[in-house]
């Protein structure tokens, strides 16, 4: 399982990579252009990304009080997306430095809402690594209605052919 989620770890954060590397050079206008999709804006779904990342962080680390990054960021966007390739280099080295054994363990949590529930740490990041393949599916679909043609493919697929180089 280890190798598995490591490998999912890193493509994670190539996926990310990618996508920062389309979105880096993009004008204000377009970060905060509202765009029909879940998040009303690329920044809005980044930083729901990062967000997301930051919290489970979080709770895996025992805190009960949550810090929202989002709640008081008033940086430049591209300051969101790079917290974000943080996070993601902090989840895989964190992995790197867990036992299997680990993995398979059952830790308790407090989801935003105040209620209580029990996973394992192994399918918090089957959880985290999907939820960011779906977000960044949404981030291309704003791109695209931003007009933005040159965009990175980003599926696992792509990324996994690079190992064989």
């Amino acid at each position: 399982m280890k190798t598995l989620l490591l490998e999912y770890a890193a493509y994670h954060i190539w996926a990310n990579e990618q996508l920062y590397g389309c979105i880096k050079n993009l004008n204000e206008e377009s970060w905060t252009k509202e765009i029909t999709s879940s998040f009303p804006s690329l920044l809005k779904t980044l930083l729901h990304m990062w967000d997301a990342e930051s919290l489970w962080w979080q709770r895996i680390q025992g805190k009960t009080e949550m810090f929202i990054p989002s709640k008081n960021f008033h940086e430049h966007p591209l300051k969101g997306a790079e917290a974000l390739l943080m996070q993601g280099h902090v989840w895989k080295e964190w992995l790197e430095s867990t036992s299997e054994a680990k993995l398979n363990e059952v830790f308790s949590y407090t989801n935003l809402k105040g209620l209580s529930y029990e996973s394992s740490y192994s399918h918090l990041l089957m959880h985290l690594f999907n939820h960011g393949t779906y977000h960044r599916g949404q981030l291309v679909t704003i791109l695209r209605q931003l007009g933005v043609t040159d965009i990175p493919a980003t599926d696992f697929i792509v990324w996994s052919r690079g190992l064989n180089k």
